[in-house]
């Protein structure tokens, strides 16, 4: 029998790896082996694995994890590389007779996984001259500009990501689609696939992330980014901005203090939860749990 395709998502801090590692094994206890596929881009790099949470291999249980450690910090993840790299792995696992479990938070990464989801075309030139126009004049010129030129693919680009700003700019002069929305009614790529999300309370979330960002200084992030930098992760596109480890970099280099670099991690992390959740809002047939508890999904796939 074809395996199924599981999605488990949801805000950053939820319990996302402790229900996958669980449905695994509830899977198993009915027969059916499954194998988790990381659908987290900052989890994709070896070494990082403090200020990602990254579970290590000795608590994986003995399931199968796929695309935990394929990049080094100098290499630049792209949703569009990863999209035929995950797919490939997903079908080696159905070819085995398994379930795939795609976990992560990384919306436009899980979207382009589970979704039948193109890409629209690149211009090098063009990026190019945009990239160079972000570094003179600035994200806030450039998100300025996308707002005038296209007002939907603005709303749903984080105007304070030079990247995304970059790729909306680069995708409308094309005048194409942004990459950074879902169709109006996007189609699954495999029919067998269920997509569960993790709902916790804002409240008690909040103070679960600000918790855990203070927890990551206490159990080394800074020596961890220090032993990182021989590998290149200051020269990284993805890597040194991703959250806590661009502000580890900062106090590194003198340019933060310890409480700055804690205080504006704690807040990006709040920040970026809330686009998480906005942004899996908006799957068509999710189902929401309030408990990262196995007992709470049955097991039986969709047939969708």
């Amino acid at each position: 029998m074809t395996g199924s395709l599981w999605a488990i998502v949801g805000a950053t801090g939820t319990g996302k790896t402790a229900l996958s590692l669980a449905l695994a094994e509830q899977l198993a206890a009915s027969g059916r082996t499954a194998e988790i596929v990381n659908a987290d881009a900052m989890q994709l790099y070896s070494g990082m694995n403090i200020g990602t949470a990254k579970l290590d291999p000795a608590q994986r249980r003995g399931i199968a994890h796929h695309l935990f450690e394929a990049l080094q910090p100098s290499q630049e993840a792209t949703v569009a590389w990863y999209q035929p790299t995950a797919r490939a792995l997903i079908t080696e696992i159905h070819g085995r007779g398994h379930d795939a479990i795609v976990v992560g938070g990384s919306g436009l990464y899980v979207s382009s996984l589970i979704f039948d989801f193109r890409f629209p075309p690149r211009d090098e030139a063009l990026r190019a001259t945009l990239e160079r126009e972000l570094t003179e004049l600035g994200v806030a010129v450039l998100a300025q500009r996308l707002r005038a030129i296209d007002p939907a693919a603005a709303a749903a680009v984080d105007s304070r990501n030079g990247r995304r700003v970059v790729r909306a700019l680069e995708v409308a002069a094309l005048g194409e689609r942004a990459h950074g929305s879902l169709p109006e009614v996007p189609e699954y790529w495999r029919s067998r696939t269920r997509t569960i999300a993790v709902h916790a309370e804002r409240a008690d979330l909040v103070t679960r992330l600000d918790r855990r960002v203070e927890q990551m200084w206490s159990d080394g992030l800074l020596e961890e980014v220090r032993a990182l930098i021989p590998h290149g992760i200051e020269d990284g596109k993805t890597a040194s901005r991703a959250i806590g480890y661009a502000q580890a970099l900062a106090q590194l280099a003198g340019e933060k203090t310890e409480g700055e670099a804690i205080a504006e991690t704690q807040a990006l992390t709040r920040r970026y939860a809330r686009r998480q959740v906005s942004w899996f809002k908006r799957y068509p047939d999710i189902e929401w749990i309030a408990s990262p508890d196995p007992e709470l999904i049955s097991t039986q796939p969709s047939t969708g």
